[in-house]
């Protein structure tokens, strides 16, 4: 699709209205959410996770995600002795009904994977009309009044998180639940999520358990090579995990 500078004049005013109301944080819905006081993120224990999918399906419910498309996606990955640099790699249907029975032999374990919303997204820099943009308390949206269907996000996301909308045609992706976060909920991933593994972090809130976990263990980002601030801290992880 082809944006001339006159569409582009056109567009950002109208944008700048949408980003007003969406940064506002629905008030109607959630009058006594402060966007300043928060900055959201969120912690998998990959250890944890069994892949019963549970994630997976609570999403699809939760955000009306199209049949075939994922907002969340688990992956089993299978390393032997021999394969440390070359995983098998499965994920059938997002593994949203589950795994079949691992194969003998090797190390076998669950990676869940959703969008990062990364404090510098390359996603939000491509957006030729700001449709994509971090919120002030860390959560990467998408505005689709304004969303163009271009591809350009779905093209920059190094985690392969994004997807276009058969039916919307706007770029569609992990918006940690915004709409329940700022009613004080958790995501829906995190609450059917059967021994844990996910957990949703306020970075912000000096209360919440995540500074204590960060602070005696080991965690990881997926791709830190691409220094995109990823805000999606795996413990656990296998270094053959990309």
């Amino acid at each position: 699709m082809e944006i001339t500078r006159r569409h582009l004049l056109v567009l950002l005013p109208a944008a700048a209205v949408g980003w007003k109301f969406v940064l506002a944080g629905t008030p109607e819905d959630a009058p006594n959410y402060k966007l300043s006081e928060h900055w959201w993120g969120m912690l998998i224990d990959i250890p944890k996770c069994i892949g019963c999918g549970s994630c997976v399906r609570a999403c699809a419910q939760e955000n009306d995600v199209p049949e075939g498309y994922y907002r969340t996606w688990v992956e089993r990955y299978h390393v032997t002795d021999y394969q440390l640099e070359r995983p098998q790699v499965a994920s059938p249907d997002g593994g949203k009904q589950g795994f079949p029975p691992n194969e003998i032999g090797g190390k076998n374990f669950f990676v869940p994977k959703l969008c990062n919303h990364c404090a510098d997204s390359p996603c939000t820099q491509v957006c030729p009309v700001g449709a994509t943009f971090l919120s002030p308390d860390g959560v990467v949206l998408v505005d689709k009044t304004y969303c163009l269907g271009c591809r350009y996000c779905i093209q920059a996301c190094p985690y392969g998180c994004r997807f276009l909308n058969p039916k919307t045609n706007t770029a569609e992706k992990c918006t940690l639940c915004y709409h329940r976060i700022t009613k004080g909920l958790t995501t829906a991933c995190c609450e059917v999520c059967p021994t844990g593994a996910r957990q949703l972090a306020d970075l912000k809130n000096p209360k919440d358990p995540i500074h204590e976990f960060l602070r005696t263990h080991t965690v990881q980002v997926l791709k830190p090579q691409m220094a995109t601030g990823a805000k999606v801290f795996y413990d656990g992880m296998d270094g053959s995990v990309r």
